[in-house]
């Protein structure tokens, strides 16, 4: 398990430059049993947001209005401290680097087989909502990515 970690961070890093990225695993035995431990959760945090944002950059080359309303929405965060999805300071119920709302968004975007929860999913599903709606589902933050257009 520690190599498979241990590689999962150099890949990163060697990706997104170093300390970029954290690898958090977390293993558990099968029940009942003494075997070595099975990795049951593997989620990859990027915590440096010049990551976050290289990576907005080039999902959204071709509209960069998406990356300034990720700087204003997350600041460029998909995960809190906790590695858990970053949710809304106002609507609790915004998920992710691009804020997307569970409430209104959460079953489409499920259905359309994107997972929000994760950076690729809430990435692409909010290109998705931005070809189909422009920027209106971020009005909110208007304010703050607008001056930047």
């Amino acid at each position: 398990m520690i190599e498979f970690t241990t590689g999962v961070v150099f890949l990163l890093s060697s990706m997104y430059g170093s300390g970029a990225a954290t690898a958090v695993a977390i293993a558990s035995t099968q029940s009942g049993t003494d075997t070595a431990p099975n990795i049951t959760f593997m989620k990859v945090i990027l915590q440096d947001r010049k990551a976050v944002e290289e990576y907005l950059r080039e999902q959204y080359s071709d509209t960069p209005i998406l990356v300034e309303i990720a700087r204003c929405e997350s600041t460029f965060s998909q995960f809190d401290k906790n590695g858990k999805a970053l949710r809304g300071k106002v609507d609790n119920d915004d998920i992710g680097v691009m804020q997307i709302n569970t409430r209104y968004h959460g079953k489409t975007a499920e259905k359309l087989g994107f997972d929000i929860h994760t950076i690729e999913g809430n990435v692409s599903y909010a290109k998705h909502l931005y070809e189909k709606q422009g920027s209106k589902p971020w009005n909110a933050s208007a304010k703050c990515w607008s001056k930047a257009v």
